[in-house]
């Protein structure tokens, strides 16, 4: 049973309204990149999350951003960190001990370069991938050379992707298409828009968005629609909670801290 890994893929949504405006570069002008204004996250942030699984305190999810900006093919990155551990107590059934790394174009938000390096329980599991706009292939360490059409994220980047969406005008039933690529595979994905409400966090009553990601029916969700996902009603979009129902038992994530947000959140009175 892959118990994070579900946890970290529901944290994405993704739009069909993307504009192609060229990029300017020192090395002139780019239209292999488009430009995606991003005013809801930077460096510096980090985001902690718990983990239950049914009844019990499992585990830990840490989401954060280096303080310094990286150079790949020079372009200015951001270096993101995803890391999902379970607790001691926790170990003895089920140990986690997983490491997400993406780099994520300023400019764009697209992933330049992603990895994974993941233990849960028995399974392991690795990866290494690079993006190639110009031929739109991910090449992967695990398959080769895979094909994207749209505009492909990885499983950590769509997170971060999400964020800079205005979802403002979204209404009930409204669905959202994202390509996104993990294990050696392109994966046509949807976020379907629910409700606002208000929810209880560690960090107190939130104004939020409800949305519940399509996700692939497998031996690890009961169905397509296993997944709900809570992120804040403001400018920061953050991930506030998760719910998965499992073929086996359910887990639940909470967000337990926040730091370096550009916004305050938007709290309930």
């Amino acid at each position: 049973m892959k118990l994070f890994l579900p946890l970290i893929s529901a944290l994405m949504a993704g739009s069909p309204l993307l504009k192609e405006i060229p990029q300017q570069t020192a090395a002139g002008t780019d239209t292999l990149f488009h430009i995606r204004e991003n005013d809801a996250w930077t460096k510096g942030e980090t985001l902690y999350y718990r983990v239950h699984y049914g009844l019990l305190d499992a585990g830990e999810i840490e989401m954060s951003v280096e303080d310094e900006l990286k150079t790949i093919n020079n372009r200015a990155v951001f270096h993101v960190h995803a890391k999902g551990r379970s607790y001691s107590g926790f170990d003895w059934f089920y140990k986690v001990r997983d490491h997400y790394q993406t780099y994520i174009d300023t400019a764009s938000c697209q992933p330049i370069q992603f990895s994974k390096i993941m233990e849960e329980g028995s399974y392991k599991d690795s990866d290494f991938a690079i993006f190639d706009y110009k031929k739109k292939k991910v090449n992967s360490a695990r398959k080769g050379s895979v094909a994207f059409s749209g505009e492909v994220q990885d499983i950590i980047s769509s997170i971060y992707y999400a964020r800079t969406l205005n979802v403002k005008d979204a209404k009930k039933g409204d669905v959202f298409p994202l390509q996104v690529y993990l294990d050696g595979e392109v994966h046509d994905l949807q976020i379907k828009f629910v409700k606002r409400e208000v929810i209880k966090t560690d960090l107190g009553k939130i104004n939020a968005v409800k949305v519940i990601p399509m996700v692939i029916a497998d031996r690890v969700f009961k169905d397509q629609e296993g997944l709900e996902l809570w992120v804040s009603d403001d400018e920061n979009k953050v991930p506030l909670r998760v719910k998965a129902g499992l073929l086996v038992g359910s887990v639940k994530v909470d967000i337990m801290s926040a730091s370096n947000l550009k916004y305050s959140l938007n709290k309930a009175d």
